[in-house]
């Protein structure tokens, strides 16, 4: 972590043990992700470990209040992290080590403070939305608790094209990665007395919540949970052919890292799919093996690249990020 944070040009003690809190919450949350900002170069890690590790953070904190505190209680706890944050944005000092750390990576990159305030909205409705109606009503939810992931980390990644032609693409791609996440995490979520899979399409194929409950108390499926899973697997893959084309877009020094992440996570809805869409009994995830396939090749592909931007940029210049503030019209 030293050489990360030195390469990032972080040198304030206090300042570089909140990076390493958050880069700490990257590792033991994030597996896909910890693993594929390893292919990232090093000054660059931190910035990702911060975005990734406030939004685990604040998730975390979200189901840790648990519907059994008071609603009023939920809603002030939320408000107070909220305000933190907006304070720290605007340059205050902040009082969470994690939101010191993105606050910083925020302003290095020019990151809109738009895109932290969806994010917040969305965690605001955990604390009270329990299902969506409507796909619409899911992707309401979904952009501001995984498209703005996508756009938050597009300017740490750098583009070769003007970010706004690459944001799409990116927001997209934090979508797939969270529909990938509902479909593994059905059971859990309903633990927690949520359902993240729309009604519409649920219903459609003759499911409502009652039969999802029926499946996690015998964890075992039944036909038509199967098909509505199906379903939701290719809408899934659609959303992931959305993203693809802007891997292309990157920094070629970032391009192995997201299409490790990419690679990786949609390898979760292969698994799905070859368990015959059973997500009672275990929990998937992809295989020691096929995360060593992915990934090894692409720590080669993250070291070519990098020397060949070495090579390329004028001796004693720094690496550049093209675009580093992503304006997106919904961000506010």
């Amino acid at each position: 972590m030293n050489r990360e944070l030195r390469a990032a040009g972080i040198t304030d003690p206090g300042l570089r043990e909140d990076y390493t809190r958050c880069r700490e919450l990257h590792a033991r949350h994030g597996r896909t992700y910890y693993l594929a900002t390893l292919a990232l170069p090093a000054g660059r890690r931190p910035a990702i470990h911060a975005l990734y590790g406030f939004a685990r953070w604040v998730d975390d904190v979200v189901d840790g209040l648990g519907h059994e505190a008071a609603p009023a209680d939920r809603i002030a706890e939320v408000a107070r992290l909220d305000a933190d944050l907006a304070a720290a944005l605007a340059g205050g000092p902040g009082a969470e080590p994690v939101i010191r750390a993105v606050a910083d990576t925020a302003r290095r990159y020019g990151i809109a403070a738009g895109l932290f305030a969806a994010f917040m909205r969305s965690m605001r409705m955990d604390l009270s939305v329990t299902d969506y109606p409507t796909f619409d009503d899911l992707r309401t939810y979904m952009y501001g608790s995984a498209a703005v992931i996508g756009l938050q980390v597009l300017p740490v990644l750098g583009t070769v094209v003007p970010p706004e032609r690459a944001a799409p693409h990116a927001a997209a791609l934090g979508e797939a990665f969270q529909l990938t996440n509902f479909l593994r995490d059905v059971a859990e979520d309903l633990d927690r007395g949520r359902v993240y899979l729309p009604a519409d399409v649920l219903s459609g194929h003759g499911v409502d919540r009652g039969l999802l409950a029926w499946c996690r108390e015998r964890r075992s499926g039944d036909p038509r949970v199967r098909d509505a899973l199906a379903h939701l697997v290719e809408v899934n893959r659609d959303g992931y052919r959305a993203a693809e084309p802007g891997i292309a877009m990157l920094d070629p020094v970032s391009r192995p890292c997201v299409a490790t992440a990419f690679a990786l996570y949609r390898g979760i809805i292969d698994e799905i799919e070859a368990a015959d869409f059973d997500v009672w009994g275990l929990r998937h995830s992809v295989s020691g093996r096929r995360r060593a396939r992915v990934a090894v090749p692409a720590l080669g592909r993250a070291v070519l690249a990098r020397t060949v931007d070495a090579v390329r940029r004028p001796l004693g210049s720094a690496p550049s990020v093209r675009g580093t503030q992503v304006r997106w019209k919904d961000a506010g």
